[in-house]
């Protein structure tokens, strides 16, 4: 069986306690550069990026050497830290010089050598500071401590070679749990398929209605063992359609009729979800389920391994508290052994994703599906944004440690200088080209002080906050660029904002695509593919295919209204129109109506005209901020006899990811092309799009706005049997540049 050095080295060398206690660290960035750095200065001889493979105890071990040099036979490995060095944790430095033992031990069986010199190299970035611990070892006591190390994994690793062709065995075989196809879903789990099969990278618009949970992951299961590949990642972007995943894999498992389901499938849930203990931190000295956790990790390891269940949040919560260890760091441990991996999208996505770091540290070849893909757009310009408040800083300076209070004071001038310099007399965001320097040399220093108070001192939950936030903003500042744009805005004294906001996920997304072997981004609404290619930064010869939906022009009317306009300066004229519409809708057919505008206080201002003009037709309301209790009652109002039109906004919780079949939604009014605002920001993003794309206006308004109205109408027909009505609301949608981005099957 193959390992990585560094897989094997985190398996059986780690001991003590689990500790999360913040150190300062390199941006990968950093990291990367602070190695080649080290690389650069090891002159004439060197080998950099050593490729070291050997067998021991039938394991077949490889990994890359920082830096070789055969000369002086010298080997080291380098290690980037910022700061002070003693904050690198006891357990960390263990593993460390494992991993650096373990290449020895390869280097002299591979280049038949006696004896070694060994050096850590701990590089601090900030500095540039080199601090090298270094000593010499024999071939034989290198060998013998990496056949320690086997030992403990073999049995481990004969284990999982037979796991694997079992899964392999059961896959090969694996059947559909239904005795047909829906219509089109023979179609669907063919492409997914054959793409994976031949690695490719591919934009699936699969209509609604097509069984798209398990046409992809039924076909992208069976490939895993025709395509060699190690795990599959179900990644979704909301939890609702996690469910419906893990809901799948237990339908293909009843369907097999299996002594056995050698299939691991993991459920990954947010920290906040599966912690036991939020109110303290993820250190031994914190939390008891942190004390001693990879002591008793092996065993709980163990257990999750051998168990046939699903290991969704209850299972791996029941285990993890049967050995005393933290669920959702044994959840992380399992993300290494599962086949399958069902989680946010942000586990392979975001700034430190999970599933990224493992691809690359295992070489695995791994297929990756993102179901409700549209969202990953908005998504991605999340995760690799950040937002920087006054306020916290300043109710920090109230009460600061003295340690502390000389770079926090420089921070808060820092403050008052940007507000100088861009301060307005209303509250209108100021867009910056660049960063304030004064500012971020501050943070800087703050980040450093607040690091080293923390240390030694008991947990202080303000404290923290400010570290965290100050340390994510430095993070994204490194790679500031025109992918971003950095925003001020002061809403009142001491209540100022820096912003940066990712208009251009792409250039961060990018890497993440070309880890994975074959990857499928499917969802209802992905046209035009090549809006999602540019902006999410996937290989140019990625392909797009839009299936036939399995329902018909027949089963939707679809209607429009030449002479309404929704825009800005004619929405109070439009507001009698309206509602006259939807009262007419509705006293010809009555039933449940889903109304949606494109915002409150427009849908608002309709709901009070059709009060007036028509009391004798039921409605009610979304509300802002709806708790998820509202929500439910709001949803299962569509279950009650009689029928009401509800108003929503278009983009919100009720317009895409519920599903009301049948006659618990007969019919849609989109009052709205979904256009974002015209207002600065969307000027800037739009000037962007344009330069780096020459399609400014389409992928900042028109994609996007008519991707929601899509999304929206798309409630209505949801089965082969349902009928209903869309009423489109704006003269605009009857040009062609619009016509032509609605869903074909409306009108054929």
């Amino acid at each position: 069986m193959k390992v990585a050095v560094r897989t094997l080295c985190e398996f059986a060398a780690r001991r003590g306690d689990l500790d999360f206690r913040y150190t300062p660290a390199p941006s990968a960035e950093e990291g990367i550069a602070g190695h080649q750095a080290i690389q650069s200065r090891r002159g004439y001889g060197h080998k950099s990026e050593y490729l070291l493979t050997g067998e021991c105890l039938g394991l077949v071990l490889s990994g890359r050497a920082d830096v070789y040099n055969p000369h002086k036979g010298r080997l080291e490995e380098i290690k980037t830290h910022r700061g002070d060095l003693s904050r690198i944790r006891e357990h960390q430095r263990a593993l460390h010089r494992a991993q650096l033992r373990a290449y020895g031990a390869l280097l002299c069986r591979q280049e038949n050598r006696k004896k070694l010199e060994l050096a850590l190299i701990y590089y601090d970035t900030g500095k540039d500071k080199e601090t090298p611990v270094a000593e010499t070892a024999t071939a034989d006591e290198l060998w013998r401590e990496l056949e320690g190390l086997c030992q403990q994994y073999k049995a481990w690793a004969e284990q999982e070679a037979h796991h694997r062709e079992q899964r392999n065995a059961l896959l090969s075989e694996l059947t559909f749990p239904f005795a047909e196809f829906r219509p089109r879903q023979r179609q669907l789990a063919e492409t997914v398929y054959k793409n994976s099969m031949t690695s490719g990278a591919l934009l699936l618009e699969a209509p609604t209605g097509l069984g798209k949970t398990l046409g992809t992951l039924f076909p992208a299961l069976m490939a895993l063992p025709a395509a060699q590949q190690d795990r599959l990642y179900y990644l979704t972007c909301r939890n609702t359609a996690r469910q419906l995943a893990m809901d799948a894999v237990t339908r293909l498992r009843a369907a097999q009729n299996q002594p056995r389901w050698p299939l691991r499938t993991l459920e990954l849930v947010s920290k906040d979800d599966a912690c036991e203990h939020p109110d303290k931190a993820c250190h031994g000295d914190s939390c008891p389920l942190a004390k001693g956790f990879f002591d008793r990790l092996p065993d709980a390891r163990a257990e999750a391994a051998q168990t046939e269940d699903t290991l969704d949040q209850a299972t791996l919560a029941k285990i993890a508290a049967s050995h005393g260890i933290c669920p959702y760091f044994l959840a992380q441990e399992m993300a290494r052994w599962c086949d399958v991996v069902i989680g946010d999208v942000n586990r392979l996505f975001d700034q430190s994703a999970l599933l990224h770091g493992l691809i690359r540290q295992n070489n695995w070849k791994a297929s990756v599906l993102v179901d409700e893909a549209h969202n990953l757009v908005d998504r991605g310009r999340g995760m690799y944004s950040v937002r920087l408040e006054q306020q916290r800083l300043l109710k920090v300076k109230k009460s600061a440690p003295r340690p502390l209070k000389s770079a926090i004071d420089r921070t808060a001038r820092a403050w008052q200088s940007l507000i100088r310099d861009h301060q307005r007399d209303d509250e209108t965001p100021v867009f910056l080209d660049n960063l304030s320097p004064q500012l971020l040399g501050a943070l800087q220093a703050t980040v450093s002080n607040l690091t080293d108070y923390l240390a030694d001192n008991p947990p202080d939950l303000t404290l923290q906050e400010l570290l965290f936030e100050s340390v994510a903003f430095m993070k994204l500042a490194e790679s500031f660029g025109d992918h971003s744009l950095c925003e001020f805005q002061r809403t009142g004294r001491g209540r100022a904002s820096l912003t940066i906001q990712n208009l251009i996920p792409a250039d961060f997304l990018r890497e993440r695509f070309e880890a994975a072997q074959s990857v499928l981004l499917f969802s209802a609404t992905l046209s035009p593919g090549v809006y999602y290619r540019d902006l999410l930064g996937m290989p140019e010869d990625t392909r797009f295919t839009s299936l036939p939906s399995p329902f018909s022009a027949e089963q939707l009317q679809v209607q429009f209204t030449p002479g309404i306009s929704t825009r800005q300066t004619h929405r109070d004229a439009s507001l009698r129109p309206i509602a006259d519409l939807i009262a007419r809708q509705f006293r010809e057919r009555p039933g449940h109506y889903l109304a949606f505008f494109s915002s409150f206080k427009y849908a608002r201002a309709v709901s009070e005209t059709l009060a007036k003009e028509a009391p004798d037709v039921p409605q009610r309301s979304q509300q802002p901020g709806m708790s998820p209790q509202q929500r439910s009652e709001f949803l299962a109002g569509f279950q009650k006899s009689g029928g009401s039109v509800a108003f929503a906004v278009l983009g919100g919780v009720f317009s895409e990811g519920i599903d009301l079949p049948g006659d618990q939604l007969i019919g849609a009014f989109v009052a709205t092309l979904g256009l974002p605002p015209f207002d600065a920001w969307h000027d800037i993003l739009k000037a962007r799009l344009e330069q780096r794309f020459g399609a400014g206006y389409d992928y900042t308004y028109q994609i996007p706005g008519l991707q929601k109205v899509a999304q929206a109408a798309g409630r209505v027909i949801r089965t082969p049997e349902d009928r209903g009505v869309i009423w489109l609301i704006d003269d605009r949608f009857l040009k062609p540049a619009i016509h032509s981005l609605l869903p074909r099957w409306w009108f054929r």
